[in-house]
């Protein structure tokens, strides 16, 4: 078998492409170098293994976009005020000393990382982002390789070493992650294999098929170094496929 379906379901879930300080966004599909991270996840591979760049480059990835779910803003807070009952009023702090809310600081002495102190209020500062979700998403995923390395993750998503997540570690799966295997020339004929996710479009459902350099859109998603967060550029191709004559009945996601 040479292609791995892989269910993205939940509640939420979070696939962030170009997220820089406060701002964490998501992509409106997941991501290859989130998936990676799931499989990750599932064979027990810390940030710095080197396999994980391994799998960003042995697996090619085509997601069908189900149901596409709904955009949804967070907004973030994090340290700041008091914690405990206890105050802060003035002067360092560090990470080793007892909490008193606040958020660590880039400035290190002595082995000691201070805690960021609003200059002002001379309290604990605090830390605010925007977060982005897909609520109520569906996706459907395809991973082809060689036969060897799908069945590897086959057997590490059903039993994975860490919980798995869909983006984010918040981001829970409302049902069995693991779809199936199955032998396919192409990723857009595997995705058309399979039945689709209850209260999916019932006209076209839009597909991403990694495509060859040069071809489609490019998306920096592919791994570079994962300890160091640096990605590689792939390009994806979009295509509509219509279902109006397809007679699959869907499946009632959540009864599996």
């Amino acid at each position: 078998m040479n292609t791995l379906f892989l269910r993205l379901e939940g509640p939420l879930q979070s696939w962030g492409l170009r997220s820089q300080w406060g701002i964490r966004d998501t992509s409106n599909a997941p991501s290859k170098s989130g998936l990676i991270g799931l499989l990750g996840c599932a064979m027990g591979l810390r940030r710095a293994n080197p396999e994980l760049v391994h799998l960003s480059r042995a697996l090619r990835l085509g997601i069908r976009i189900d149901r596409p779910g709904t955009l949804l803003r967070d907004y973030h807070t994090t340290g700041g005020g008091s914690f405990g009952g206890q105050r802060h009023y003035g002067g360092s702090r560090f990470h080793d000393e007892p909490y008193a809310g606040g958020v660590l600081s880039a400035e290190v002495i002595k082995k000691r990382i201070k805690v960021k102190v609003n200059a002002t209020t001379k309290e604990p500062e605090t830390d605010t982002s925007e977060r982005y979700y897909l609520a109520d998403a569906s996706f459907l995923a395809a991973l082809q390789g060689d036969a060897e390395l799908i069945a590897r993750c086959a057997k590490a998503v059903q039993a994975p070493y860490w919980p798995l997540f869909l983006g984010r570690k918040s981001c829970v799966p409302s049902q069995p992650i693991y779809q199936g295997l199955g032998q396919f020339d192409s990723l857009e004929q595997a995705l058309q294999s399979q039945a689709l996710a209850e209260r999916s479009a019932t006209d076209t459902i839009r597909m991403l098929i990694e495509a060859k350099p040069g071809q489609g859109n490019r998306q920096n998603d592919n791994l570079g170094n994962a300890a160091q967060r640096v990605f590689e550029p792939r390009f994806v191709s979009e295509i509509w496929w219509s279902i109006a004559d397809q007679t699959e009945t869907p499946i009632n996601t959540l009864e599996g």
